[in-house]
């Protein structure tokens, strides 16, 4: 626990584990919950914070007639393009700390002890690994998160592969964990079983 007597528990797991699922099942629990992907979106959608620095980064090309971020096609060139990866999280990692600092605050003025964070690429940042208390892996088989991503997003086995590749492996998120929830099965019950089961320190 942190000196403040206040935690901050990770909450991560590859695109298709179910981490999101976990979180709300958390959340029906009492437990406080910040999406950081949720954050991200808010940034990248119409009126965002980020709008402005993603269109004199990337050109008008990667905002939508709807005034957000075309997230299809920034998927296709940062997935493609290292170098556009790195210039789109030096615009958004500064925003999502900030707008989460600022949510965490919120909560601490309520009286929260504790805060879950569910963040994405948790496990490729060892800044957010160093300013945690503990971290929660919702983990299940590579072949289980083809499945669930095809049927959720309809992307084609290969969008989903480029995603994953992108993304820290399963033994690199198992390595870094406090707890592991399996979801490698689509029994949603057992899955609230061991949300309901889940306690911090």
């Amino acid at each position: 626990m942190t000196s403040t007597g206040f935690q901050r528990i990770g909450l991560t797991g590859g695109i298709g584990s179910g981490k999101s699922t976990l979180g709300r099942m958390l959340m029906t629990r009492g437990f406080a919950l910040i999406d950081a992907d949720a954050v991200s979106k808010t940034l990248t959608g119409k009126g965002g914070a980020a709008i402005n620095a993603i269109r004199d980064a990337f050109g008008d090309s990667f905002i939508a007639s709807d005034g957000s971020m075309d997230r299809n096609l920034m998927r296709q060139r940062v997935f493609s393009q290292p170098q556009a990866k790195a210039q789109l999280e030096s615009i958004l990692h500064p925003l999502i700390r900030s707008t989460i600092e600022g949510q965490e605050s919120a909560f601490k003025a309520k009286g929260k002890p504790l805060v879950i964070l569910d963040i994405p690429l948790l496990t490729e940042s060892a800044q957010w690994q160093q300013a945690l208390d503990g971290i929660i892996v919702v983990d299940c088989s590579p072949a289980r998160q083809m499945t669930r991503v095809i049927a959720r997003n309809g992307w084609t086995p290969q969008e989903v592969q480029a995603v994953m590749n992108a993304q820290a492996s399963r033994e690199q998120r198992l390595a870094c964990a406090t707890w592991v929830i399996d979801n490698d099965s689509d029994d949603l019950q057992y899955l609230q079983q061991q949300a309901d089961a889940w306690q911090p320190y």
